[in-house]
């Protein structure tokens, strides 16, 4: 399988309303929903890239 026929996967970072960070995966046209209570931004784009490296080890 070529990369041009895999979909694009990414994280974003968002903050929720009481005041913690979630990450939230896309994956082509696929959202997985917030996930996450971190107290910090950088803690929750740590654990969504660790996230997207674990997904993208299990293809």
């Amino acid at each position: 399988m070529s990369n041009d026929s895999k979909p694009e996967t990414k994280v974003t970072i968002e903050k929720l309303r009481n005041g913690r960070w979630a990450f939230v995966l896309k994956r082509g046209t696929v959202v997985y929903p917030a996930y996450g209570q971190f107290a910090s931004q950088l803690q929750a784009h740590a654990a969504g890239q660790a996230a997207l490296k674990a997904l993208e080890s299990n293809r």
